[in-house]
């Protein structure tokens, strides 16, 4: 069935389809329409689950911790301040190793008070153990949503899907709804030994002492490892049944690219059409989109931009104090590669300024132009 629906109904039809048993739901814009969709599921008997209107998002992810936690496939949704507000679950989440999905709209923080989009909310979440896959548009986004929770069950992690404010949550474009059927094919009924069960009593999350701390936090570590390779399978066997698959990054006509730029998200969309005019030009240049955040695709990236000389990346986030926070991932990642390439930061975007192509041909055009990037991140097209 193709549809031509919005980014946050895309993600409400990849948890139907997935068939969600429990869903925690607290509005927050521009989030708010995929856990609607899902209350008309679950009331219209499309979607057996269990709804729970809770008074936060900290209840709305402790929710979910609850019912993972005895063994149901969870879901719950969010954006911005109402990501932030979980953030002590998540490490709960995590730390419990839940297999539970979580859908981030990207909307910035405040104050100052903003609903539109940039990649701040997610981002300040990378070190809770969540994996974090970037959407590129409303089609992945549903089919990532599928893959999330097969993902999740195979590592026992949960998963946050992201995508942008607005720029995909609230824009229509046409979308492939797979059959229940072929969903049920690739994604079988969740079970698991490891469950609250008041027939076969045990207890979960109790006081760890140092003994035994250390080594539950070694095998969170050791599960993300694995976790790219879970990552890459599921999304191979995903192109197998459906067609379309993603990878943990994508390279665009980098073939011989001698200057990538480098985006995560709905922004990577534009960057696809400058490069085709860039290329039309004559302009050795390529695109390379990131997906898979966390875990960091760290020797995808240093083979996809072996011999490449020059990386722009567009940051559509800042760690104040420091730089943008994809530029400090990828600079680590290089780090020791011989003749690793000059990464040029560039900030843009906060708060939902509009990234349009004239703003990436002002950067392609500022990285091709200079030998070496400037100390600090380039806040590109900025008021004085």
């Amino acid at each position: 069935m193709r549809k031509v629906i919005m980014g946050n109904h895309a993600v409400s039809y990849g948890v139907r389809l997935a068939r969600a048993e429990v869903i925690s739901a607290y509005p927050i814009t521009p989030q708010t329409q995929i856990v609607e969709m899902l209350s008309e599921f679950c009331s219209d008997g499309s979607l057996n689950a269990k709804f729970i209107k809770v008074e936060s998002e900290h209840s709305a992810m402790a929710a979910v911790v609850g019912a993972s936690s005895v063994g149901a496939r969870a879901f719950t949704a969010t954006s911005s301040h109402g990501l932030l507000l979980m953030h002590e679950m998540l490490h709960w989440a995590a730390g419990a190793r839940l297999p539970i999905v979580l859908a981030n709209v990207n909307r910035a923080v405040g104050p100052g008070w903003n609903v539109w989009t940039d990649q701040s909310d997610s981002l300040a979440q990378r070190d809770t153990g969540f994996l974090q896959l970037y959407c590129e548009s409303n089609q992945e986004a549903l089919d990532t949503v599928i893959q999330a929770f097969k993902i999740a069950e195979t590592v026992r992690l949960p998963v946050m899907v992201v995508l942008d404010a607005f720029i995909l949550s609230h824009t229509e474009e046409p979308v492939d709804v797979p059959s229940q059927e072929q969903v049920d094919a690739f994604l079988p009924r969740y079970e698991t030994e490891w469950r609250l069960d008041i027939e076969d009593p045990r207890a979960f999350n109790m006081l760890v002492a140092p003994e035994h701390y250390m080594e539950m936090r070694l095998q969170m570590q050791q599960a993300m490892a694995e976790a790219k390779g879970v990552v890459q399978t599921v999304d191979e066997e995903y192109a197998a049944c459906f067609g379309r698959g993603y990878g943990l990054i994508e390279p665009y006509r980098t073939e011989g690219a001698e200057t990538v730029l480098f985006s995560a998200g709905a922004t990577s969309g534009t960057a696809r059409v400058v490069v085709d005019e860039l290329r039309g030009q004559g302009v050795n240049i390529g695109l390379l989109r990131l997906r898979l955040f966390r875990p960091f695709p760290v020797a995808e990236l240093r083979r996809a931009l072996a011999g490449v000389k020059k990386v722009g990346v567009i940051d559509r986030n800042i760690s104040y104090g420091h730089e943008g926070i994809f530029a400090s991932e990828l600079k680590a990642a290089l780090y020791g590669l011989p003749r690793a390439p000059q990464v040029f930061d560039f900030v843009v975007g906060l708060g939902g300024r509009d990234v349009t192509p004239a703003t990436i041909h002002g950067i392609a055009g500022h990285v091709l132009s200079h030998d070496v990037p400037a100390e600090e991140p380039v806040w590109w097209e900025v008021k004085s």
